[in-house]
C-alpha cells in the first residue's frame, strides 16, 4: 500500500487529489494539511511514502517543507513530490536542491498523476528532461558545485556514464541497454554514485549532475 501525505493550502485542491487518490487500491491517503509546517509534523507522524507538497503556500511553503523533511534522517523513506501550477519556474529548481525527488504540474491528467504518484512510490525521480534541461540553464547562475565537482573526482568511468544517463531521464533499464549491463549492475553504479555525491535521491543526482558541469543543459 502506497501511503500519501497532501499538503495544499487550497481544500479544493486536496479534495480533488484525494478523491482521485481513494478511489486505487493500492493508494492511501493517511493526512492531509493546509501549510508546510502541519505538513512536516504530520509526515513525522505517518512517515508516508510520498508527499505532495503545493510549491507555494502561506506561513512554511513547499522549499522550506521539503528542506524540513529532506534533513530527517527519520524521514528518509518519505519521496517528496512538489505540485507547481507552473512547469519552469524558479520555486521548482530551489525545491529540487532542498531534496524533492520531482514535481507535477496540477493540470496533469488524473491517469498520468496516479501512475506519477506509484513511480515516485518506486524511487524514481519525477523529472520531465527537457523541463529540467530549462530549469537549470534558466537558473543555474552561481558558480559550479565544487562539493559536486569534488565528488566526480571518485566516481569511476561507469558510474559517470550511468550518472549521465539518468540526466538525461533514461530508467535503470534503458540505463542497462545502453550500457550493456544488466538493470542490477546498472542500479548499483546509481546507487554508489549517490553515495559519492552525497545526494539522497535520483532527483537530486540530476541536479549535481548538471551543477557540477558533468551534463550541459543544452548537450543532452
Amino acid at each position: 500500500m502506497i501511503r500519501v501525505l497532501l499538503v495544499d493550502d487550497q481544500p479544493l485542491i486536496r479534495s480533488g487529489f484525494r478523491a482521485l487518490l481513494d478511489l486505487e487500491d493500492d493508494i492511501e491517503v493517511v493526512a492531509e494539511a493546509a501549510d508546510g509546517r502541519d505538513g512536516v509534523v504530520l509526515a513525522r507522524q505517518h512517515l508516508p511514502d510520498i508527499a505532495l507538497i503545493d510549491i507555494q503556500m502561506p506561513g512554511m511553503d513547499g522549499i522550506e517543507a521539503t528542506r524540513h523533511i529532506a534533513a530527517d534522517p527519520d524521514l528518509a523513506g518519505v519521496h517528496v513530490v512538489i505540485l507547481t501550477n507552473y512547469g519552469l519556474d524558479e520555486y521548482v529548481y530551489h525545491a529540487l536542491r532542498a531534496g524533492a525527488a520531482g514535481y507535477l504540474v496540477k493540470d496533469i491528467r488524473p491517469e498520468d498523476f496516479l501512475h506519477s504518484v506509484r513511480v515516485a512510490a518506486r524511487g524514481d525521480a519525477l523529472l520531465a528532461p527537457s523541463i529540467t534541461r530549462r530549469l537549470i540553464h534558466r537558473y543555474l547562475a552561481q558558480p559550479l558545485n565544487t562539493s559536486a565537482n569534488t565528488g566526480l573526482k571518485e566516481l569511476t568511468t561507469r558510474e559517470r556514464e550511468a550518472v549521465t544517463l539518468v540526466a538525461q531521464g533514461l530508467s535503470n533499464d534503458e540505463i542497462a541497454n545502453h550500457m550493456v549491463i544488466s538493470p542490477l549492475t546498472a542500479k548499483t553504479h546509481i546507487n554508489r554514485a549517490m553515495t559519492k555525491l552525497h545526494a539522497r535521491d535520483r532527483a537530486q543526482l540530476v541536479v549535481l549532475a548538471y551543477e557540477s558541469g558533468l551534463v550541459a543543459p543544452h548537450n543532452s
